[in-house]
């Protein structure tokens, strides 16, 4: 049953590390640049970000089912709040509280990588090039080039992901907001 799912803990862990890993290649390419990240006003938790990743929708999973029960109803309730859950841009993201994500640690991947100057190198070989945040250019100045390199990150996450669907047997596709993660699991799990 799909809202049985669950992350099993050898890939919980893997996950853990690549996240980590994510951290410090963000952190590593901020620095490089003379980037801090402070919260401009155009905050990235206003931002419309889709998450195509079980991995990501289970560990927010197991994040948000870990707070206590009050905290959850609080959550569910600004995710409720929002008029489309599928595209809250200049919406808040339900897990910000006072400027803070609620859910720091367990925070999906694009959250990790946005805003610093990143190249991809997709499955057809061929190169995408992804700008900065305009708080980053007003920062560092708009000669920047690509400073992250997200494709060995992003293979990891393929690699998690593949592993995950083959031991749960879910076939399903995600493209979801957080706000559409925090409905799903308050509403019982995946459709």
């Amino acid at each position: 049953m799909p809202h049985a799912l669950s992350l099993p803990s050898p890939l919980a862990a893997e996950l853990a590390q690549l996240f980590v890993r994510m951290d410090a290649a963000y952190g590593q390419a901020a620095r490089q640049a003379g980037f801090a990240c402070r919260g401009c006003a155009q905050n990235c938790c206003r931002s419309l970000f889709f998450h195509y990743t079980l991995a990501e929708y289970l560990y927010l999973k197991a994040g948000l089912e870990a707070l206590p029960a009050a905290e959850r109803a609080t959550i569910r309730q600004r995710a409720e709040a929002i008029p489309d859950p599928a595209a809250p841009a200049g919406v808040m993201c339900p897990l910000n509280a006072a400027d803070r994500c609620l859910l720091y640690a367990q925070r999906p991947m694009i959250c990790r990588l946005h805003g610093i100057p990143h190249r991809l190198r997709r499955p057809d070989g061929k190169q995408q090039i992804g700008q900065g945040c305009d708080d980053f250019y007003r920062q560092c100045g708009k000669g920047v080039q690509p400073l992250l390199d997200r494709t060995p990150l992003y293979v990891e996450m393929a690699r998690l992901e593949r592993a995950l669907r083959g031991r749960t047997g879910y076939g399903g596709r995600i493209r979801m907001t957080v706000a559409q993660m925090i409905l799903a699991v308050a509403n019982g799990g995946l459709l």
